[in-house]
């Protein structure tokens, strides 16, 4: 990744933060959290991961589908704030990112191992 696409990739990450937390906090059912910006070459496509909050899945696909049709919306609001410093306003596309709900899952599971364990060693 060159540096420009890593630039672009970090101002649209703030931006697009900034712009979920402060204009579209309302209409969204959740939380949402960007958690990273990844820019094809030719800077056309933004690819945007997301991480929405809840404690069901379902809660959070519901709010990313939201947050789906809020797309134009965003990128208008987008446009408003960056067009000056790009040359045009690429195309996003967002992914949920369900890494931070992969590591709770995971951290339990290994309470749970540690739990057992002592347990074990607790008979013996």
């Amino acid at each position: 990744m060159s540096i420009r696409t890593e630039r672009v990739g970090k101002l649209l990450q703030r931006e697009i933060a900034d712009i979920l937390q402060t204009e579209f906090a309302e209409q969204l059912p959740a939380m949402c959290t960007v958690t990273g910006v990844r820019m094809t070459r030719d800077l056309g496509i933004a690819y945007v991961d997301v991480s929405v909050y809840g404690e069901e899945l379902s809660q959070r696909k519901d709010a990313f589908r939201h947050l789906e049709e809020l797309t134009p919306h965003i990128r208008a609001s987008l446009a408003d704030r960056i067009r000056h410093q790009v040359r045009s306003i690429p195309e996003i596309k967002f992914f949920l990112d369900e890494s931070i709900h992969d590591a709770r899952r995971m951290e339990e599971l290994f309470d749970r191992i540690r739990a057992e364990r002592k347990r074990r060693e607790a008979d013996t």
